[in-house]
């Protein structure tokens, strides 16, 4: 494929998903309003018209992002066999985590990159921002205890082990971007590419080796994104958010992919990274004023992904490489936190949207970015909107001019408000329905335990998530206000472990959620009883706040929402789980003085 005919289905596949999603919104929009103006028009009617539109849009942008990636799927490309030449960093950056649980990753990583007989063109680097002295003598300790382990086995394989490096920020400026930035300006001329992960991170090292080769076959090539899955989950919601994104996140990532181009997404971690390019261009820049506007950049991959872009590099994409795990929050208190940090950094983006030279998609990725936060204000808007409009529509009159003999009844534009519902519905819907219906053709379904099993998880995570929505869309919107008066939410540490909620904890959470469940529904029956039918999908999980946060806390098990990765599970989270153990029978691992060893 030339690269003019590639540049015209990406654009051909943005103007598809662009105009569809505006036009299902207009529509939309233009039938509400007929409802709406039926008993005569108010400005409360074009208020709530307009937030239809965009709520629409938003809705069916993400509907057209999955039709998409139906369309443009492709079968996975032929793994590259040419020669690997360069050398790699596999950077972990970490900030208070429990360190035998990293260092036990990095060695199952080690041991995945040396069964391909590759651990000459790989080191790995683990950056620690810890600033709990007491935890980061710990990492210092099992630093050393991965060093011995290691060298020990290279010993038996008498082979040579890839060399591991640790150190630690007193201060840690910029947070993670810094972290990295920090490598990459004292350490990076000694790598050709960087490999980026999380703490949580995993990854096969054919992926690896898949990557690097990808990339040296391509010069122009500054950042490939894998598609991480969802791993370890033991939760009701933990497993519903593994399987949605085991079976519904490779179709929209296509679509991404698809509309993207090589102006493509950077998340954060694993993903590969050419140092050159990303010396040159992502150097981050202090934002002038406080927190949370101003600052270090909280959600600095989109703006490292737009400075490649904005510097000529190609910033890619690609689905079809496996072999990609990541973990997951467990409950919905931590999707929250981590939501909260999401926000933040996402609305700082208005700061960055108008930054010169950005590519025309670049903004268009921002300015998603942002909606997606806002989004949840327009719901709450709309739905306040159509309480106020009912609250003081006017009575009707049947007899509108004097001496009238016969009445003149309203017109019943109910149907219309009932096609907008049911498009909404779905828009939500609709998508999950065309993955499945394309997994049983496709064969795919047979990784997520066969048809049967794979329709039994896909109703069962629309059902939690139809219930869960709700309460989520409190706490973005609470989120969003609090950015909007200026509150600073930091950066929380990541909550690893199992992420049982006991009930108590549930309802310290929840109580204010649920006293706005109650408010709403006693508004709604005091001043537009008709709506009741309408809110109550809305309200009684707002009311039942407290309790649904505790429930899907609680552990789950196969076969409810079963996945690929634990029917089969993955060498190198099998080779984890294994050396944990070995580690955890061991004695506590030296101290770093003790053997000689600088970190």
């Amino acid at each position: 494929m030339t690269r003019k005919t590639s540049s015209g289905r990406v654009l051909g596949a943005r103007a598809f998903a662009l105009l569809t999603s505006i036009g299902l919104g207009a529509g939309a929009a233009a039938l509400f309003l007929q409802f709406g103006a039926a008993d005569g028009y108010q400005m409360v009617d074009g208020v709530r018209a307009a937030l239809v539109l965009i709520t629409t849009f938003w809705l069916a942008w993400g509907a057209m992002q999955s039709v998409a990636g139906l369309i443009s799927a492709r079968r996975p490309a032929a793994p590259l066999t040419a020669p690997i030449t360069t050398r790699t960093a596999i950077l972990m950056p970490i900030y208070n985590e429990d360190p035998g649980a990293v260092f036990a990753r990095v060695a199952a990583m080690d041991d995945a990159i040396a069964r391909i007989g590759l651990t000459d063109y790989f080191d790995f680097a683990i950056l620690s921002d810890t600033q709990d002295d007491r935890l980061g003598s710990e990492e210092e300790r099992w630093f050393v205890h991965l060093w011995n382990d290691r060298h020990q086995a290279a010993r038996k394989a008498e082979g040579k082990a890839p060399r591991f490096f640790y150190r630690r920020r007193r201060r840690n400026t910029g947070r993670k971007a810094g972290n990295i930035q920090d490598f990459i300006e004292t350490s990076g001329a000694n790598y050709d590419f960087a490999l980026i992960l999380d703490a949580d991170s995993f990854m096969e090292g054919a992926t690896m080796a898949d990557m690097v080769r990808r990339m040296q076959a391509d010069p122009n090539l500054g950042l490939l994104q894998t598609l991480p899955r969802i791993t370890g989950a033991r939760s009701r919601f933990g497993r519903a958010m593994q399987f949605a994104a085991g079976f519904y996140s490779p179709v929209f990532a296509q679509g991404q992919a698809a509309m993207q181009g090589i102006t493509g997404p950077f998340w954060g971690h694993n993903a590969l990274v050419r140092v050159r390019a990303f010396a040159e261009s992502c150097a981050l820049p202090e934002l002038s004023g406080p927190p949370p506007f101003g600052g270090h950049i909280l959600s600095h991959d989109y703006v490292e992904a737009a400075l490649l872009s904005r510097a000529g590099w190609s910033v890619r994409v690609d689905p079809d490489l496996s072999g990609s795990y990541e973990e997951g929050p467990e409950n919905m208190i931590d999707f929250a936190k981590r939501d909260r940090r999401w926000c933040q950094g996402n609305l700082q983006h208005i700061r960055v949207i108008s930054a010169p030279g950005l590519k025309a998609w670049s903004r268009f990725v921002f300015f998603q970015g942002i909606l997606s936060y806002i989004a949840p204000l327009f719901w709450m808007m709309f739905l306040a909107s159509s309480l106020y409009a009912a609250a003081t529509a006017p009575e009707p009159d049947f007899f509108p001019e004097p001496f009238q003999l016969f009445p003149v009844f309203p017109s019943d534009q109910t149907s219309k408000a009932v096609s907008v519902a049911v498009g909404v519905f779905g828009l939500l819907v609709f998508p999950k329905v065309l993955i499945l219906l394309d997994a049983v053709l496709r064969g795919r379904v047979s990784q997520f335990g066969g048809t049967v099993m794979a329709l039994r998880g896909m109703v069962r995570e629309l059902v939690m998530s139809s219930i869960n929505a709700p309460i989520m869309l409190m706490w973005q919107t609470r989120a969003v206000l609090q950015v909007l008066r200026g509150h600073d939410g930091g950066w929380p540490a990541q909550t690893r472990g199992d992420g049982r909620l006991t009930l108590p904890e549930s309802f310290a959470a929840g109580w204010w959620i649920q006293l706005w469940g109650i408010a709403v529904i006693l508004l709604t029956y005091s001043f537009a009883a008709n709506l009741m039918l309408w809110v109550l999908p809305i309200g009684v999980p707002l009311v039942l706040a407290p309790l649904v946060i505790w429930v899907t806390s609680q552990p789950s098990k196969p076969p409810v929402f079963l996945t690929p990765e634990e029917m089969a599970l993955p060498r190198v989270i099998a080779d984890f789980h294994r050396i944990m153990t070995q580690w955890t029978q061991t004695t506590a691992a030296p101290n770093a003085a003790a053997v000689g060893i600088s970190v």
